[in-house]
């Protein structure tokens, strides 16, 4: 019975869209699938790995039957990106097999029963909805999610807090040492809500998201949050803990204030970086009235230097940072110009943009 006859890039594309949470080792083998639902000529996708859910569906499936299926993800994915992009896929189901069929090649994929699929249950009713664009959130993900911690013990940390308030749409990411927030309009105004949303979910709407300004559709509710946008449906729990209190780490006075090019002090930065310790990746700045040195050394006593001419009068400083938190701001950051804000060599510095003021990035100072 051929289940799914259609072009490759018709099953591809959605299967690239929702592959991306599969884990190819899991303690439950149905996990390391995907489910292929086909309804007349929709064919829908989903995946799961318990803490979050993605679902998409496509047009265009031609087949003599409706039917389910449950196959290796990343097996049926590797065999269709190997495919010349103008093959006719079909899909066949035999004895428990799937039977994909290009031309003259054959490949025969173990399948498990779509009924033992696990799906999330869904949250309805009391969700409170906000709807922005997809290019002004995944904007808002790639001004903080870099600051997110990977594995701290701080199970919180290991994420991102979406805080939405009145006509404001905040995130803020952390990891201890440094710390990035952004905010964001929205047309509807709501009572204040926490969320802390898991770091592997933050990465998958980063990947999935468009740079355009298409609608996306968040739905909040109180341990769930749904995205939808495009043909894509992402439904992700949410990690249960206290987020830090952000506005206490924010300096809120700064005597001396520095502004430099941002694309000159990158390169500067990266130049430096290749000669810091491999396993602290320290450099110091020193600012004196009209010049800023980037400095950095290593166990091989060897040494780099770096000094641009900047317009700075205030005190004489001399701080150490890790440069990988000082590249991390500066790659994604598109102005032209950053300003800095120091107190002392002891104090954490705050990188902001001139003229916005729904950006800040506070980093920790080190001892080099």
């Amino acid at each position: 019975m051929i289940l799914i006859k259609t072009q490759r890039d018709t099953l591809l594309a959605p299967l690239q869209s929702v592959s991306g949470i599969v884990e190819k080792r899991h303690t439950l083998p149905i996990l390391s699938n995907v489910l292929l639902e086909k309804k007349g000529d929709v064919l829908t996708l989903l995946a799961t790995d318990i803490e979050i859910q993605i679902t998409t569906s496509t047009h265009g499936a031609q087949g003599e039957a409706d039917g389910s299926v449950t196959v290796g993800a990343k097996k049926l994915q590797d065999i269709l990106r190997s495919l010349p992009e103008s093959a006719e896929v079909s899909l066949n189901l035999e004895d428990k097999r799937l039977q994909l069929r290009a031309g003259k090649s054959r490949f025969t994929l173990q399948t498990l029963p779509a009924d033992d699929f696990p799906r999330m249950a869904i949250s309805d009713g009391a969700a409170r909805k906000i709807s922005v664009t997809q290019k002004a959130f995944r904007q808002l993900l790639a001004q903080t999610q870099f600051s997110m911690a990977a594995q701290d013990v701080r199970y919180y940390l290991n994420g991102l807090l979406l805080l939405v308030e009145g006509k404001e749409l905040r995130a803020v990411a952390t990891d201890g040492h440094r710390l990035a927030y952004a905010s964001m309009a929205v047309e509807d105004e709501l009572p204040r809500q926490e969320l802390i949303l898991p770091r592997k979910t933050v990465l998958e709407l980063n990947r999935l998201l468009s740079d355009n300004d298409e609608p996306l559709l968040i739905e909040m509710a109180e341990n769930q949050i749904r995205f939808q946008f495009a043909h894509v449906n992402l439904v992700s729990k949410l990690i249960d803990g206290k987020f830090p209190d952000y506005e206490r780490v924010i300096p809120a006075t700064l005597r001396n204030q520095l502004q430099v090019n941002r694309s000159l002090l990158l390169s500067s930065m990266n130049r430096a970086a290749i000669l810091t310790n491999e396993k602290f990746r320290g450099v110091r700045l020193v600012l004196s009235p009209g010049s800023l040195k980037i400095m950095a050394a290593n166990a091989e006593q060897e040494e780099a230097q770096e000094e641009l001419e900047v317009d700075y009068t205030g005190d004489a400083i001399d701080i150490g940072f890790n440069v990988g938190y000082l590249l991390d701001v500066l790659n994604n950051s598109s102005t032209e110009n950053v300003q800095w804000g120091f107190n002392d060599s002891n104090s954490s510095a705050l990188v902001t943009l001139p003229g916005n003021e729904s950006f800040k990035y506070v980093v920790m100072p080190m001892r080099i």
